[in-house]
């Protein structure tokens, strides 16, 4: 990984303010979810962004995709600016930057079969022929662990492990450069999130892509981050190489999250023969 070049995803000095139903109508309280996140992703590489709940960490992955506005601050994508979130600037993020959600139950439509929920974004992208489509998402199928039968399922028909393999078939149907992953193992019994995390890192060996994870759980993150942004309040309060944030952390609340996370969880090691 070269550092020299220009990073994929670029965040400078964002922040995020929320207006709440609270306070009155002249002086409502606001709410500072993101508060001057500084942040790069070079290629090839994996940053993992953990903290607790209502730290900041999914706002961030939102404005990294293309899902929310900063109120100030610069996201720069491939180099350029974007100034706005259009359904066009979602688009054009949406090639180089896909998501996997925490639930696939909710992300994925429950009244569309596999085969229609993985070739819409080809669709809505005009990329091939409805024959090319079909036959991009029939090879995605072995590549994310699944059947070929389960394209002709609904998500109601899969149990939750496989649901998240379509997720990332989904995410993965566009060819993107990018992956953000928010949360995608907390909603998973912890053999089927062992599997899943080695399906993240076996993805990314293969396809040399880059992603972003996002987790609560430090004990997670540890296995698929190059490196680690911690973050509370808001803010990232320690950046690092992997090693380097787990075997000297600087930070009191990074040696918070270390102590209160159990270690007998030691996911990708954990491999189907």
């Amino acid at each position: 990984m070269s550092t020299t070049e220009t990073p994929l995803i670029e965040l400078d000095d964002v922040k995020v303010t929320f207006t709440s139903r609270t306070g009155t109508i002249f002086r409502p309280n606001r709410v500072h979810a993101v508060r001057g996140v500084s942040l790069l992703l070079h290629r090839g590489e994996t940053v993992g962004i953990v903290g607790e709940s209502g730290c900041g960490k999914s706002t961030t992955a939102n404005i990294l995709c293309g899902l929310q506005t900063p109120t100030s601050g610069t996201l720069r994508v491939g180099g350029e600016q974007v100034t706005r979130t259009s359904p066009a600037v979602r688009r054009r993020i949406g090639r180089v930057v896909s998501v996997v959600f925490q639930d696939p139950s909710s992300a994925l439509n429950p009244r569309m079969l596999v085969r229609e929920q993985l070739t819409d974004p080809l669709r809505i992208h005009g990329i091939g022929s409805a024959a090319q489509r079909l036959r991009k998402v029939q090879d995605l199928m072995p590549q994310v662990g699944l059947p070929a039968s389960a394209l002709d399922a609904l998500p109601s028909q899969l149990s939750g492990g496989q649901r998240q393999r379509v997720a990332i078939a989904r995410a993965l149907v566009l060819d993107p450069e990018v992956i953000i992953a928010d949360e995608p193992t907390s909603a998973l019994d912890v053999s089927v999130r062992a599997q899943i995390l080695n399906l993240f890192m076996d993805l990314k060996r293969e396809l040399g892509l880059s992603m972003v994870f996002i987790s609560h759980d430090i004990q997670t993150i540890r296995y698929i981050s190059d490196r680690i942004a911690v973050m509370n309040k808001g803010k990232i309060v320690e950046e690092g190489p992997s090693e380097t944030i787990l075997n000297n952390p600087r930070d009191a609340y990074t040696r918070t999250l270390l102590a209160a996370s159990p270690s007998l969880l030691r996911p990708p090691s954990v491999r189907t023969p």
